[in-house]
Parts: structure tokens; sequence; C-alpha cells
């Protein structure tokens, strides 16, 4: 039996004396996309940070691909497969695109700078034509891009991507949500933290409405809308 790409069980966090979590349950399939909805403050980014190590939990439990990680260094999350695109892109603006790609070579010795970008560019053939464009003159739609391009040639068994229509036109917000269709078609498991249900709901497998620092509601994306409504309002 395949293990879940992600399961958290009952995990705490928060900063200080303020508890954020408060026993959140998550489960995402493998090569499946999940959307993570919620307002602002919900908790929705600590958990992702949670997830990626940026943060240590108090108590609980998180498994990536059915291995019990706890605050690891990100090499370790790395080699267990998971692979995040924080909000904001986190692109080095000041790098080429081709610069960018390159830097993934540090941290997977098996791979070239050449198969890079042509993973890279194959999965995105306008970053080929901006390859020695310096990534922070880009558009957002663009830059984004670059960031799950440079996430994605390294195959990973999680990919996480926080708030990837942030800035982005309708337009070039429903390309993006088309590549995350394909990476789970491909085998991948998406997590997904996003606002605006509606959009995300489109592409997701499932979809968890986080409140109060814990997991409402998870289910498939028919049931959900109307749940996402009652906590989100105008947001969804």
């Amino acid at each position: 039996m395949i293990p879940p790409a992600l399961e958290l069980r009952d995990v705490h966090a928060g900063y200080g004396q303020i508890e954020v979590l408060r026993g959140v349950d998550l489960v995402v399939p493998a090569a499946s996309v999940v959307v993570l909805l919620g307002a602002n403050g919900a908790g929705k980014t600590t958990t992702m940070k949670v997830i990626d190590g940026r943060h240590r939990h108090r108590s609980g439990c998180v498994h990536v691909a059915g291995q019990h990680l706890s605050g690891p260094a990100s090499g370790k999350l790395a080699r267990a497969g998971l692979c995040s695109i924080p909000e904001g892109r986190g692109i080095f603006p000041n790098l080429t695109v081709e610069e960018n790609l390159r830097l993934v070579t540090y941290a997977r010795e098996h791979l070239s700078a050449s198969e890079v970008e042509a993973r890279a560019f194959e999965r995105f053939p306008v970053l080929s034509k901006r390859r020695r464009q310096l990534a922070g003159t880009m558009s957002g739609g663009e830059q984004q891009m670059l960031a799950m391009a440079r996430s994605v040639v390294t195959d990973p068994a999680l990919l996480l991507v926080d708030e990837p229509s942030m800035g982005l036109s309708p337009l070039v917000v429903g390309q993006v949500y088309d590549v995350v269709g394909q990476l789970a078609a491909d085998g991948m498991a998406v997590l997904l933290v996003e606002q605006f249900a509606r959009t995300a709901l489109a592409v997701a497998d499932y979809a968890a409405v986080v409140a109060h620092g814990r997991v409402r509601a998870f289910g498939e994306p028919a049931d959900m809308e109307d749940v996402a409504q009652h906590y989100l309002g105008g947001a969804a």
C-alpha cells in the first residue's frame, strides 16, 4: 500500500505564548492535489512552515512519504521528497533565469545544468525565451513559473505551494493551475495554500478548510464549496 505523501497528526504549534495550530490533522494522498483554505490568521501558513521545517511544532507527528520527521533540516526534507515554494516565490531577482535554475544542481549532484534546463524549458517553454533575463524583471506569472520550474525538476514526491495566485492576473492564474493539475497527473502530490477557494477547487482532488488552528472540514471539491464560503465569505 502506497503511504500518503503527507500526514499530520494532532500537530500543535505557535509563537511564544500564542498557540496557532491546535491539533491539525491532515492527509495528502500520493499523486493528488489538496488545497488548504482559510481566512487570514487561520493557521495555513504556519501549517506549511511546520511541514517544510521552517517552524518547529510543539507536539504531534509529521510524516512525509511514510517517514516520521520532526523539525528536520532542509537536506533531510529534500531527501524525503519534499519541495516548497513559499509565499513570494523565493526566487533570486538579481540572477538570470539560467542562474536560478543552475542553483538546483548544487543541492542535487546527480542533476546537470543542461538536464535541469531541458526539464524546466520543456514544461515552461516561455522560460527558454527569458533564459538570460534577470528574474526580477520578469512578470509575476513568469516568476511563479520559474519558482515552480526550479522545484519540479527535482521530481519531488510532495510540492508545497503557498498562495500561487498572489499578484497574478486571472489568465496567468489559470495557466499556473493547469501546471499544478498536470503535475498531479504525472504522479506528484501537491499541497496548496489559497485564499481564493473557487479557483483552487477547480483543480483540487481534495480540500481542507482551516479555522482557528484546526482542520474543520475535509472532502472532495464538490462537497466543499459551500463550506469554504461559510468560513471565507467574500474570499471564496
